[in-house]
């Protein structure tokens, strides 16, 4: 038996990067997948994948900082699978901003995209979950950056704490309907939106992926196949009881000093 045999999972942001690759482990691994995100090219092309190996699944187009479009989602969902067991939030937002340049435009964008639309991605869900007295999982894709982050990160480190802080919450009101819902920060991750980002960002060439590995103790980038082989485990009954918990995924051991 599959880790998520015949489960039914939602993966916001899942048409690229981390989200992609929750998708298709998630598909692997015996569930029915539907994704959303804002383009439907690369959404409908996941589709086709998945389906062509098998996979029930479902491509749903979803800004989710647009909450009636993001309860939309989840409604669609539903009405196609019946039900949805599992919720990986993945989309967000990376752009920069300091203390001191942040627009308050720029603040409520990350907000949005990194907080809002999680918290109501989860309140509809976790309502049907209610609503039907079943079990179910979510994992949010949060980062290590809300520890603290660099200065340049402060409006996407504001919404990713509040992230954090949603998910121990949540799982506290929700354990006992047995909905385990859990964190995972992630460190520095080689994904098709980091690349835009350190090009547009950063300046960064073709060689920045080799540059960057070389300077971590792993000798290399997280990948987003393995953080998605971590965010399966959570979702699955493998993991056990374990809810409310924020997970370093990274390669630096935060509050270690050298």
């Amino acid at each position: 038996m599959t880790l998520l045999d015949e489960r039914v999972v939602l993966v916001s942001g899942g048409t690229q990067g981390v989200g992609a690759a929750v998708a298709r482990a998630a598909a692997r691994e015996g569930a029915a997948v539907a994704v959303t995100g804002r383009r439907a090219e690369p959404g409908n092309a996941l589709v086709e994948q998945l389906r062509a190996g098998g996979t029930r699944a479902s491509f749903v187009p979803c800004d989710v900082a647009d909450v009636p479009a993001a309860q939309a989602a989840v409604r669609a969902v539903l009405a196609e699978f019946g039900r949805i067991d599992c919720l990986v939030n993945a989309a967000g937002l990376t752009s920069r901003g300091t203390l001191l340049d942040t627009t308050p435009e720029l603040f409520d964008q990350h907000i949005a995209i990194n907080l809002r639309g999680p918290f109501f991605l989860m309140q509809s869900v976790v309502a049907d979950l209610v609503a039907r007295k079943a079990p179910g999982t979510i994992v949010n894709i949060i980062s290590t950056s809300e520890l603290g982050g660099q200065p340049y990160l402060a409006p996407y480190v504001a919404a990713k704490a509040g992230l954090a802080g949603l998910t121990r919450n949540a799982a506290h009101a929700h354990r006992w309907d047995r909905i385990r819902i859990n964190g995972l920060d992630i460190g520095w991750t080689d994904t098709e939106g980091e690349d835009a980002t350190q090009r547009e960002f950063h300046d960064a060439d073709d060689g920045w992926r080799e540059r960057a590995g070389k300077s971590l103790p792993m000798g290399k980038l997280g990948q987003a196949d393995e953080v998605a082989d971590f965010v399966v485990f959570l979702l699955s009954d493998r993991s056990g009881v374990v809810t409310g918990s924020i997970l370093d995924w990274d390669q630096n051991v935060f509050g270690g000093l050298d």
